[in-house]
């Protein structure tokens, strides 16, 4: 990777995300990260310097909570950077309760799927500019858990669940990443802008926290050797800037050797895939984001 490349990265502040940045700064990267707090963003910043000395790193907060807060910082991050060679869209939840965020969408819907569809669409005349580019996202193949997906339904869902009955939610969010990601691939085709998604495989991370025996469970597993966050963090690197991957667009690809992956219906459909991002623009604009409403409908 060029040390002019400019990446931009979501959820780096734990977890596979903090490591696919040390691997990315490592390689003369510029990070553009995003963060909620700047606790959290300056021990990052230490572990990442420690990890690549002299490694660039621009920190912007946003609680990806708040679709205004997203709206916000991609302005932010658009008006300032006038090159993005890389969006990588990692931040995630998985949570084992239903809680509804200050717009009235579920916390998990916003963070997984709402917010990485917003910051792209606010990144992406930088980025198609900046072509050759990539952007990243990061599914998971919990995915083939999410049962049947109606757009118009699901993504205004905020009905109750149980622990059990979160991970179809987790997955139909994910099903909505992957979904999203090939559509835009076919949008930004012949534009220079290379769209992959990934499965991560299954990480020892902070993303089951809010499980009460987590950090045992952590403990136990890493002690077996199983789950390496490493593994997870490396396929999003390789997509990222492997010049491999620098022509390929519309892939969804294994945490395994990056084997190419088949998603489950109705994501291997063109028409179903076209009808989820109609209903996700109708939706964010119904709701009305202000100055941020005419960047989302550029990319309809």
């Amino acid at each position: 990777m060029s040390s002019a490349s400019t990446v931009v990265l979501t959820g780096a502040t734990s977890g596979i995300g903090q490591l696919a940045a040390i691997a990315l700064a490592r390689q003369g990267a510029h990070l553009v990260l995003t963060a909620r707090n700047k606790v959290k963003a300056s021990a990052t910043r230490a572990i990442i310097q420690t990890a690549a000395p002299g490694a660039r790193i621009d920190f912007h907060y946003a609680d990806f909570t708040s679709l205004d807060a997203v709206a916000a910082v991609a302005t932010e991050i658009a008006s300032r950077y006038e090159r993005i060679d890389v969006l990588i869209n990692n931040a995630g939840i998985h949570a084992f309760e239903q809680r509804v965020t200050v717009d009235g969408f579920a916390e998990m819907m916003v963070v997984n799927y709402l917010a990485p569809w917003l910051l792209t669409a606010g990144l992406r005349d930088n980025l198609v500019r900046s072509a050759p580019s990539r952007i990243v996202t990061v599914a998971s193949e919990a995915s083939r858990r999410s049962g049947d997906l109606v757009p118009d339904r699901d993504l205004s869902d905020t009905t109750p669940f149980t622990r059990l009955g979160s991970s179809k939610k987790y997955g139909q969010t994910k099903l909505m990443n992957i979904m999203f990601s090939q559509e835009l691939a076919l949008q930004l085709k012949d534009t220079g802008v290379a769209v992959n998604c990934l499965d991560p495989g299954f990480n020892v991370t902070g993303l089951g926290r809010e499980l009460g025996f987590a950090s045992s469970l952590e403990r136990v597993l890493g002690w077996l050797n199983v789950g390496d966050p490493q593994r997870g963090a490396g396929i999003i690197v390789r997509l990222a800037a492997d010049p491999a991957f620098s022509a390929v667009s519309g892939g969804y690809f294994s945490v395994k050797d990056a084997r190419p992956l088949q998603p489950i219906a109705p994501a291997d459909s063109a028409a179903a895939r076209r009808e989820l991002w109609s209903a996700t623009s109708a939706l964010l604009d119904s709701f009305g984001l202000g100055p941020f409403a005419a960047i989302e409908k550029a990319m309809r």
